[in-house]
């Protein structure tokens, strides 16, 4: 589980495909310091366990549902990456919780700079702009943000600066994809609520009462 607060900025050092699954080595410093073989590190979303440590750099392994289902199959050499170790229990929940689960795709479809705040327009799947929830939290490329507004096709985000200048979202640029993840408590309702009642245990709420969600 993580905060999507992203710690430390890193990049991709070496690339094998084996079978379905990817290798990839990551370059990184600070993250290293406690990091084991066996951790899960959200590497710009995705939640990849560390199968390898050396000096400046760690491998993790992409399985084929990974590589099919986010951008981590597009990755070449030299990419940076947003790099976030796993929550430890007592740590400050300072972004939201993140999952490192990517839920769909998305694409940067138009960037607005300015001067206290960036405007990034992102379009997805319909099946994710259904889970956002204005002024609620999504990750994009595993950073924690509140969605500023949404249309039926696409969501816009205001980043402020220092996240701007922190994470790998000052490089994109138009056209770029990007791995999103909802949030988990609407997505959680969301599969409880289908069709507007309660289905399966809903968490102690029972179907007795056909509770109905109104719009």
């Amino acid at each position: 589980m993580f905060t999507g607060l992203i710690e430390e900025i890193g990049s991709v050092a070496a690339r094998q495909m084996k079978g379905g699954n990817l290798l990839l080595t990551i370059k990184a410093k600070d993250i290293l310091q406690d990091l084991r073989p066996g951790d899960s590190v959200a590497v710009n979303g995705p939640c990849l366990t560390v199968t390898e440590l050396q000096r400046d750099r760690f491998k993790v392994e992409a399985s084929a549902h990974t590589v099919a289902h986010s951008t981590i199959g597009g990755w070449q050499v030299g990419k940076r990456v947003n790099l976030e170790r796993a929550l430890k229990v007592g740590d400050r929940l300072g972004g939201h919780i993140v999952q490192g689960h990517v839920d769909g795709i998305g694409r940067a479809a138009k960037i607005r700079y300015g001067e206290g705040s960036t405007d990034i327009y992102i379009e997805a799947p319909t099946p994710v702009i259904e889970l956002l929830a204005p002024r609620g939290s999504v990750a994009v490329d595993g950073v924690s943000l509140t969605l500023a507004e949404k249309t039926p096709r696409s969501f816009r985000l205001m980043i402020i600066p220092y996240t701007l200048q922190h994470t790998c979202l000052k490089d994109l640029k138009p056209g770029d994809s990007v791995n999103i993840e909802t949030d988990l408590i609407i997505r959680w309702l969301a599969d409880r609520f289908k069709d507007g009642e309660v289905t399966g245990d809903a968490g102690g709420l029972s179907s007795e009462f056909n509770i109905h969600l109104e719009d």
